[in-house]
């Protein structure tokens, strides 16, 4: 059995306590973080080092975006896309080589859209359409067990948002990005983790805005993902939210998802 986990850090340097913290007390196999906002030289390898996670790939760049696998389980650098087709770091791929042999982990994070839903007066909506359309293209061709996990920025159902009504107009959960989303899921017959373990419509979010209190109110979305191959799927047998990390000291706005594989 192995663990997989991915987590939205917003700054792992900022938050390398809670990533540590996090770490030794689930103690995931593997870990994907995305949005490290760091380069790969001012990452914090000695957090990870002393942890056993000796394994990692590191996709990062200054101040923004950013993308890193960390793992005790040794693995290979496998791929690396620009998706968004501007140089951004938002994706790294491995490959286990030590448990779990041969399972492709795709870690990425979507670029969220802007504030308007349309691409004709909001580039960076229409830049979000393109690199899933870039995405959907490279799934028609893989042909190895795979998982991709991230932060996908979009909520696809309507019970994984709050208010599916008041939202369907909000980027990430529009009828367009939906569909796009949709599009990628069956070009490589993607199962979805998070609804195979957890169906609807039950509660699942992964995301809470810094401007609403969200304990309170529990306006959450979710954006966070685990997809797998079906072959991959089948080996699945657990996933779960790691919540409590959104009530931590100054944490990140997304939480940790964890899917256990019989592999």
């Amino acid at each position: 059995m192995i663990s997989v986990a991915t987590w939205n850090i917003n700054s792992v340097r900022l938050r390398a306590d809670q990533v540590e913290r996090f770490l030794t007390q689930e103690a995931p196999d593997v870990l994907c973080l995305q949005e490290i906002k760091t380069p790969e030289n001012l990452f914090p390898h000695e957090v990870f080092e002393k942890l056993g996670y000796t394994h990692r790939a590191v996709h990062g760049q200054k101040g923004y975006h950013g993308v890193a696998t960390v793992s005790r389980i040794p693995f290979r650098d496998f791929s690396k896309h620009d998706w968004q087709d501007n140089g951004e770091a938002r994706h790294i791929g491995v490959e286990l080589t030590g448990p779990g042999k041969g399972l492709i982990i795709e870690n990425v994070y979507i670029p969220a859209g802007g504030d308007v839903a349309d691409r004709e007066v909001n580039a960076k909506f229409g830049q979000k359409l393109d690199f899933l359309e870039r995405m959907t293209r490279w799934a028609e061709k893989i042909e190895r067990p795979t998982l991709i996990v991230g932060d996908f920025n979009i909520a696809p159902l309507e019970c994984d948002v709050y208010n599916h009504k008041a939202l369907l107009k909000v980027v990430s959960h529009t009828p367009l990005e939906v569909e796009t989303l949709q599009r990628f899921a069956d070009a490589h017959g993607w199962v979805d983790l998070g609804r195979k373990h957890i169906p609807a419509p039950e509660r699942n979010y992964s995301w809470w805005s810094y401007r609403s209190y969200w304990r309170e109110k529990d306006q959450g979305r979710r954006l966070d993902h685990m997809w797998a191959s079906p072959e991959a799927a089948a080996q699945t047998r657990g996933h779960r939210f790691v919540e409590e990390t959104r009530k931590w000291e100054q944490p990140s706005d997304h939480i940790p998802l964890i899917t256990e594989l019989d592999l």
